[in-house]
């Protein structure tokens, strides 16, 4: 398959790209995430580590779409250029290529500068033993930098806690986005996709922090408490948006569950149907607090 340079900082890495599949495949190559279609992690490309993530597109049809609607290379120039204009900080990016086949692109190769002495927003919230007040003020700044992307007509398509990355340096805290493919620019961030932005956060940020400090991120963002009526309004689009986030999550369960039909099982698997959970779906209580 042909690899094309899209983007590369020096013509060292456009001839990179021809040997991305064997960097990737040999045994100093250390992953950091690996699925299906995705294959990321650190490599020593040009006496330089650099962080390496490969997504390949799974069929001709789906490559064809990407050809027209933008690679994840593609979109990772796309938002580096989002961010450097905004002037929000992120890892810079090396070099991006296609693999193509017969008009679809069957794989994107994006190489960007490997972080490391940055952590994830986790890590580095509960390193070194820092105590409750320095994690509030952490939390505001956090918030605070969130809230300008967005004013800045910013934002992402996933908007988690390993993919804001922390240094602590002398001019002060320094945060980093990653995943460059996903943000996204338009003349007016939306309330719909800024609260989106925020639960995808909660959610996952949920693991290890406490209700009443993601309530309280939550009002930093705000810039405030809002009143009653304007927390109840907040309250009904929260709630809208996170059933429909659920929603989502259980189609794709069931559609990638294996049901072995009733008639194919042996006698010993002939157990009853579970009754259907009718359980409703859970308040984001993390966002609204007690009434």
């Amino acid at each position: 398959m042909a690899s094309r340079a899209l983007y590369s900082i020096s013509p060292d890495w456009t001839v990179a790209g021809g040997r991305l599949d064997e960097l990737l495949s040999k045994a100093e190559f250390r992953v950091l995430k690996k699925t299906p279609r995705t294959l990321a992690g650190i490599a020593q490309v040009n006496g330089i580590e650099v962080f390496v993530k490969r997504v390949t597109n799974g069929s001709w049809a789906r490559g064809v779409i990407a050809r027209f609607c933008g690679s994840r290379a593609r979109k990772t120039i796309g938002g580096a250029e989002i961010l450097r204009r905004a002037g929000f900080s992120h890892p810079s990016l090396i070099a991006a290529y296609e693999q193509c086949e017969g008009g679809s692109v069957r794989a994107s190769y994006v190489i960007v500068e490997y972080l490391h002495r940055p952590k994830i927003l986790s890590r580095f919230a509960f390193a070194d033993g820092r105590d409750f007040r320095w994690r509030q003020r952490l939390s505001e700044r956090v918030a605070q930098t969130i809230r300008s992307l967005h004013d800045a007509g910013c934002y992402t398509r996933d908007l988690q806690e390993t993919n804001l990355m922390l240094e602590a340096q002398c001019s002060g805290l320094k945060i980093y986005f990653t995943d460059l493919e996903d943000f996204r620019r338009l003349p007016l961030v939306p309330r719909r996709i800024r609260l989106l932005n925020l639960i995808h956060l909660d959610r996952s940020i949920g693991r290890f922090v406490s209700r009443a400090h993601r309530l309280r991120f939550f009002y930093y963002y705000l810039g405030g408490k809002p009143s009653r009526a304007e927390a109840r309004a907040l309250v009904w689009r929260l709630h809208r948006i996170r059933e429909r986030i659920e929603r989502r999550k259980r189609r794709r369960q069931r559609s990638t569950a294996i049901v072995i039909p009733p008639s194919c099982r042996s006698e010993s698997e002939q157990i009853p149907d579970a009754p259907p959970n009718r359980a409703a779906v859970s308040f984001p209580q993390s966002l609204i607090g007690k009434e």
